[in-house]
């Protein structure tokens, strides 16, 4: 964890203060998966990778009347993500806590153990062991809970000088694409008891996926 944990704040550190600016014109997705987390009245919903708590502040006011939590494995991000949280007036419903996605105590953390929501928005893609990220992720739900992911996909349907020159970009940041996301959703979906349902979207610039019941 502390080699990656500092590798994300060195570069963060200072990117930190215009992320939200930047990314809103290429992270997306994201906002329909807020709309489809569907949390149950007082349900408690956790992003895991929650940056800046962009995210976050999005879903207290989607769903007014849930309980939030997010971790984050970067100091820095989670410095921001706390002054934002106060700033929208939050802090009494969102809790924030330093964590490794690949491997966390949720009670020691929160005092909570499972969450009705969990989900996981372009944060795989900047995971080492992505995959025990969204096994982590699967592990923290509650009965009848729901994990959610978007991230981006392999611009399928996009031209090949676009893919060739976000893949570039993206790996200034440490940021590289899961091409075989798919497959290990299904993966660990099989294996947890659950049912997969992977989207792509905007041509194949992403992917969502959702792991439920039923």
């Amino acid at each position: 964890m502390d080699s990656h944990a500092g590798r994300m704040d060195a570069i963060y550190r200072t990117q930190r203060h215009f992320y939200d600016l930047t990314r809103k014109y290429y992270l997306l997705g994201r906002d329909g998966l807020i709309r489809a987390l569907a949390p149950p009245p007082g349900g408690t919903v956790l992003e895991i990778g929650c940056g800046t708590g962009r995210n976050l502040i999005a879903a207290a006011r989607a769903w007014p009347e849930a309980r939030l939590y997010g971790i984050d494995i970067s100091e820095a991000m989670l410095e921001t993500a706390r002054a934002k949280v106060a700033r929208a007036g939050l802090s009494g419903r969102i809790t924030l806590a330093q964590g490794d996605a690949t491997g966390f105590d949720a009670a020691a953390l929160f005092g909570v153990a499972t969450f009705d929501r969990v989900f996981q928005s372009y944060t795989l893609s900047m995971i080492p062991d992505w995959q025990g990220a969204i096994r982590e992720g699967t592990a923290k739900l509650a009965p009848g809970g729901e994990l959610a992911v978007v991230d981006f996909g392999q611009q399928e349907r996009l031209p090949g000088w676009w893919r060739t020159l976000l893949f570039a970009w993206l790996a200034k940041f440490e940021v590289a694409p899961r091409a075989l996301l798919p497959e290990a959703l299904r993966e660990v979906a099989a294996n947890a008891g659950l049912r997969a349902e992977i989207t792509p979207h905007y041509r194949g610039f992403a992917w969502s996926g959702r792991l439920l019941h039923g």
